[in-house]
């Protein structure tokens, strides 16, 4: 399944962070924003389960992360 997570940091630093989630395997894509979210992570993952695992343990642990928002694509 295909998921996109918005994240949004508490300190600037969007290359580090983005540089870290690209080195998973279910990142397929990454792009920094200008906006309210800082970063966009496409992410391809087998189902629910492991999308939920992936955003707690691997996106929402790291420090610099204040709020994320995943988006589920429906096709």
């Amino acid at each position: 399944m295909k998921a996109f997570v918005l994240i949004s940091l508490k300190q600037p630093r969007e290359q580090q962070v983005q540089d870290a989630l690209r080195k998973s395997n279910e990142v397929k894509k990454s792009h920094i924003l200008f906006g309210e979210w800082d970063l966009i992570v496409e992410l391809e993952v087998k189902d629910e389960d492991h999308l939920a695992t992936f955003v707690i343990q691997k996106i929402r642990s790291l420090k610099e992360v204040k709020l994320t928002s995943t988006l589920i694509v429906a096709r």
